[in-house]
């Protein structure tokens, strides 16, 4: 298995391209995404969104038309990407798959779990393989994403903390922000942040 990193945009927003059994999967590719990962790629199969938002969905409609894969994308947000709804000017894409929460989905022999955190938008997940979440804008290090967004939701954000708090195996987290950290290393914050969070409501 190999990693590859890059931020991408005004927000530095982590593209990831995981590399697995000579097979690409590109994961949530920003504003101008799209060079980078065709320069870093060699054989891709699929486009994962971690949610919906504009800085994670940007070079979905470009890179599908140039690789010709298919886009998953959480069922629940799959609106974000065809109608803006942060009105950034996000080029329309339309997921070929919606993932259900919590769905299991194979691609191509490489199992993966889209594991479903509500709260920063509605859809908000982290793809797991084996013992590596990319966690998306739900977990940062030392922090959490954003529950004040059109679509967000802090009750169901403080729902999602809890059950990651009780999660006993350890992950390595490559965030969607950020440097990576691990869930062993962030379960000790989610008390304060599901305080910070019901303080806000």
């Amino acid at each position: 298995m190999d990693i590859k990193m890059q931020p991408m945009g005004v927000y530095q927003t982590n593209c990831y391209i995981l590399t697995v059994d000579n097979q690409d999967i590109i994961i949530d590719p920003g504003v101008d995404a799209t060079s980078w990962v065709i320069e870093n790629t060699t054989n891709p199969i699929a486009i994962l969104n971690t949610h919906g938002h504009f800085d994670h969905v940007w070079s979905n409609a470009e890179l599908k038309k140039y690789f010709d894969i298919p886009i998953y994308a959480p069922k629940d947000d799959a609106f974000m990407l065809s109608n803006d709804p942060l009105n950034q000017g996000t080029p329309k894409s339309t997921p070929d798959y919606l993932v259900n929460g919590d769905e299991i989905i194979n691609l191509n022999g490489i199992e993966l779990k889209f594991r479903h955190f509500a709260g920063h938008t509605e859809g908000c997940s982290i793809i797991e393989i084996g013992d590596i979440w990319f966690s998306g804008d739900f977990l940062f290090k030392s922090s959490i994403g954003r529950w004040d967004f059109p679509a967000s939701d802090g009750k169901k954000m403080i729902e999602s903390l809890k059950k990651a708090q009780k999660i006993k195996e350890n992950y390595t987290i490559y965030c969607g922000h950020g440097e990576s950290t691990t869930l062993r290393e962030e379960q000790q914050f989610m008390p304060y942040w599901a305080e910070q969070v019901r303080a806000s409501l």
